[in-house]
């Protein structure tokens, strides 16, 4: 059986920005136990810089959103 970091781990294509991260592995909260999703950018951010890690709870990294009258993934797996 797969771990939670084999199935989430790979590329992913924002929808707002269209800039690409990477997912490198799943964490909880030690608090409240929620899923986060621990993903870098695999891009030079002007404010922040290069290879810059985030996390972010896993039911908003993978819900729709709507953008342009449409509904769409926040985060798009490409690879």
């Amino acid at each position: 059986m797969q771990s939670d970091n084999e199935n989430y781990c790979g590329k992913y294509q924002h929808f707002k920005n269209r800039k690409l991260y990477e997912v490198i592995g799943v964490a909880r909260h030690s608090e409240t136990l929620e899923e986060m999703i621990i993903y870098k950018a695999l891009y030079e951010c002007e404010e922040f810089g290069k290879d810059q890690i985030w996390i972010r709870p896993k039911i908003m990294f993978f819900e729709q959103v709507e953008y342009d009258g449409y509904v769409v993934p926040r985060f798009k797996k490409i690879s």
